[in-house]
């Protein structure tokens, strides 16, 4: 330990060099608060995904056809309702419901947008369930209903979708036909889902004819103790529907749990990257905390040499280079996290009122804590070996020393 009067002699000996720990102090800083956002905004996107993970997600499976655009927009690959019959015989297999998709004009006024509308069943929800979509207000649509949308949570509020906001009951525009809404959606937290456009697929099949439509994705309900198993007979009965090779599927069969797994190895790919760029600034800043104190030993040598000829001993000599240096990465990890936080703060809610509430950055203590633990150990680690070479220098030779 450290006594307190080595504490203070320390702390007057960064004072008299301020300027020279200023500059220590913020290339610590800049890295610290460069790694505190992006890995708060990578743990709240991790606790997002999190969120689907549990409920009513996790014993749901999703088939998708091979294409290059969006689900149910590439006619080259489709899914149909002879999909749908191979599925549902599958041994483990509760339930099956196929989703169109379409890209639509949406009007109001002068203005017109392009999002998407989905077709799903009533009678089987379960797509509404495999993205955790609630009920904001009104009801969900009733089987067969037509000239009925449910509504993404963006056409509640004014300028997200159109200036004006929707309320129950109004009729919206949608490829020229006047529908009734009949709800509307809790948040996703995307711009995209939240302005998507919800109907029956009795209704899209009025509107597109059931011969232009194709499933942009069939979701299943299945038995969660043999999902592995059951994904497999899925892929074994849709090749045999489908008179495919094994290898040479036209489709994917995942778990909704395996989808999220593919987007967090992406994820972490990503947040790597960026925390491996931050990280080298870190080590740029460690040997610019290095040179400081080399510069500080050099600058005090003849002090050491006093302070050793009155009875200090190495280890106190040692105890006060590496004080410093620990202090100037600790007062940088503070400050970096807290500039960290205010940054990553201000963007949350700046997201959110733009309708990314999805990309929330994640607070803890424990991200605090390390964010300054690792800016101590940092400076601490940088300033060991300047701290051992003041330990070796001699009473006599720095007495001379000029």
């Amino acid at each position: 330990m450290i006594s307190l009067e080595l504490v203070n002699y320390s702390l007057k000996n960064l004072w008299k060099s301020r300027g020279r720990s200023f500059l220590t102090i913020l290339s610590i800083f800049i890295g610290i608060t460069t790694i505190f956002i992006f890995v708060s905004f990578g743990w709240g996107l991790y606790d997002y995904t999190n969120s689907f993970t549990t409920g009513s997600s996790v014993d749901k499976v999703v088939i998708q056809a091979k294409g290059l655009s969006a689900p149910g927009l590439d006619e080259s690959f489709k899914l149909t309702d002879d999909d749908i019959e191979a599925i549902q015989k599958t041994t483990g297999v509760y339930e099956v419901s196929g989703s169109y998709f379409k890209a639509a004009e949406v009007k109001q006024k002068k203005k017109t947008v392009y999002t998407f509308l989905a077709g799903y069943d009533p009678e089987t929800p379960i797509m509404l369930e495999l993205s955790n979509l609630k009920i904001q207000e009104g009801r969900l649509l009733r089987p067969g209903e037509k000239d009925a949308a449910l509504l993404g949570y963006n056409y509640l509020l004014a300028d997200r979708v159109f200036a004006e906001p929707y309320s129950l009951s109004d009729r919206i525009e949608v490829g020229g036909r006047k529908l009734k809404i009949a709800g509307f959606l809790e948040e996703v937290g995307n711009p995209q889902d939240d302005s998507q456009i919800y109907i029956t697929n009795d209704f899209m099949e009025d509107i597109y004819g059931k011969d232009n439509l194709s499933y942009g994705m069939i979701v299943a309900q299945v038995d969660i103790n043999d999902m592995p198993e059951t994904i497999a007979r899925i892929e074994e009965n849709l090749r045999k529907e489908r008179d495919l090779d094994k290898g040479k599927e036209d489709f994917y069969v995942q778990s909704f749990e395996d989808l999220i797994a593919s987007f967090k190895t992406a994820l972490n790919v990503i947040i790597a990257f960026v925390v491996l760029i931050a990280f080298i600034s870190i080590v740029v800043s460690a040997v610019n905390t290095a040179n400081t104190m080399v510069t500080s030993v050099l600058e005090r040598v003849k002090e050491i040499g006093i302070m050793k000829s009155v009875g200090a001993k190495n280890s106190e000599i040692f105890k006060i280079f590496l004080f410093e240096s620990a202090f100037l990465g600790f007062v940088a990890g503070v400050f970096g996290a807290f500039l960290g936080w205010l940054i990553s703060y201000v963007a949350g809610v700046t997201l959110d009122n733009l309708g990314w509430g999805f990309l929330s950055p994640h607070f803890s203590i424990s991200l605090f804590a390390g964010c300054v633990t690792f800016a101590t150990l940092t400076g601490a680690i940088s300033g060991a070996w300047p701290a051992w070479q003041a330990t070796k220098i001699k009473p006599v030779d720095a007495l001379r020393y000029e």
